[in-house]
């Protein structure tokens, strides 16, 4: 990790007042890169509130950077505001329809925030009871579903030019684990979670349970890692969730951690945000975990929002699937459970790129014995059923 890195956290700590002073000197070029860096994380504007408290002119960036950046904080001031309309819209257009619901994530952390349109959003998550059946249905007599994408189990994507703002309709409360059984476990409890525990907030939209956010979103995490990757704005939005949790709710929450197959992440993550943002120990769900929350930290660096930059653009196709293979094997030493899932899904994906050989080719070649026999022959079968 670079010296800006450490800058930037530094300064992050002061923008949220967590730290009453940045004592940090950078040069011209260090305020460009750090720039850079908080718009590969998400971060502009919540670190922007941290520049314009800086009162010593030798300690602010360059006046060019500074007005630039200003403007940017100006844009997601009236993003934030249109997301919120969006979302109290669409809140008031389903219940309308008989249906509860809740925003997850999003606009529900930016309330937690010091300054709450300093977040930077991204999309509209809306949980939406009934099952996606009937979910489908509401939406095609909304006049929603022609250009929706439907092609995720969990969410309904609906199409940009029936709204203003990306919105994904959730007929699950989480995409959930790889594990089945943790899963099942997952979905059931944050199922319950949602039938009993959101509030109207004041912006206009249901905002869930603290207990609920802090599961939700720690399985938001433990995906995101497990596929593309984790962003310095999903650490910060669960450093503000655990600041406004009482000691019960994070209790309730530790409770289920193993069970829901959450633990190993939880660990990760807390180390990371005593490395960042000097999480205090009683705050802390888990004890930190230097090896796995080290890991997280460096994956966090490289990969950007939600792991954008996790895999070089530049390389060709084989490259980057061979750099995702092995980020699942990594996986392996962090989260036993979700690593071996994800190693199955390879193995599946490695038999369907064999299905395009030859049947005589393949049987000679390959020469699979014991257990691969058996398990490419419950492939062949699967698949030859699909055709």
């Amino acid at each position: 990790m670079t010296d800006i890195y450490y800058k930037m956290f530094a300064l992050l700590r002061f923008s949220l007042g967590i730290d009453k002073e940045f004592d940090c000197r950078l040069t011209p070029e260090q305020w460009q890169l750090l720039y850079a860096e908080a718009e590969r994380q998400a971060l502009r504007g919540v670190l922007y509130d941290g520049v314009s408290r800086l009162t010593q002119p030798s300690a602010a960036p360059p006046l060019q950077l500074a007005m630039k950046w200003a403007r940017n904080r100006e844009t997601l001031r009236g993003l934030n505001d249109l997301f919120n309309r969006e979302a109290a819209r669409l809140t008031q257009l389903f219940e309308a329809q008989g249906h509860q619901t809740a925003i997850l994530k999003g606009q529900a952390n930016a309330r937690l925030y010091p300054v709450p349109d300093s977040r930077q959003p991204g999309d509209i998550d809306i949980w939406v009871d009934g099952g996606r059946k009937a979910i489908e249905e509401m939406l095609g007599k909304l006049g929603m579903m022609e250009g929706a994408d439907t092609t995720q189990l969990h969410h309904i994507n609906l199409p940009k030019s029936k709204i203003a703002v990306p919105v994904e309709v959730h007929n699950l409360p989480s995409h959930g684990n790889i594990n089945r059984r943790t899963n099942a476990r997952l979905q059931a409890w944050l199922r319950e979670l949602l039938g009993k525990d959101t509030v109207m907030c004041p912006e206009g939209f249901r905002c869930p349970s603290l207990v609920f956010a802090l599961t939700m979103q720690l399985a938001h995490i433990n995906q995101h890692l497990l596929n593309e990757g984790v962003g310095m704005r999903q650490v910060v939005d669960y450093y503000m969730l655990l600041r406004a949790a009482t000691v019960d709710e994070r209790q309730q929450v530790t409770a289920r951690l193993k069970q829901l197959g959450l633990y190993h992440v939880s660990e990760a993550l807390m180390w990371v945000l005593a490395e960042t943002m000097h999480m205090e120990t009683e705050m802390m769900l888990t004890r930190p975990h230097q090896r796995r929350g080290q890991w997280m930290l460096n994956r966090i660096v490289d990969g950007g929002n939600l792991g954008q930059f996790a895999f070089s653009q530049e390389t060709g196709l084989w490259q980057t699937f061979l750099q995702q293979r092995r980020h699942h094997w990594e996986l392996m030493r962090f989260n036993p459970s979700e690593g071996i899932g994800l190693l199955r899904f390879d193995m599946d994906l490695l038999f369907d790129l064999l299905s395009t050989i030859p049947e005589r080719i393949r049987r000679r070649k390959l020469r699979l014995d014991g257990h691969y026999i058996e398990w490419y022959r419950e492939w062949e079968k699967r698949h030859n059923q699909n055709l």
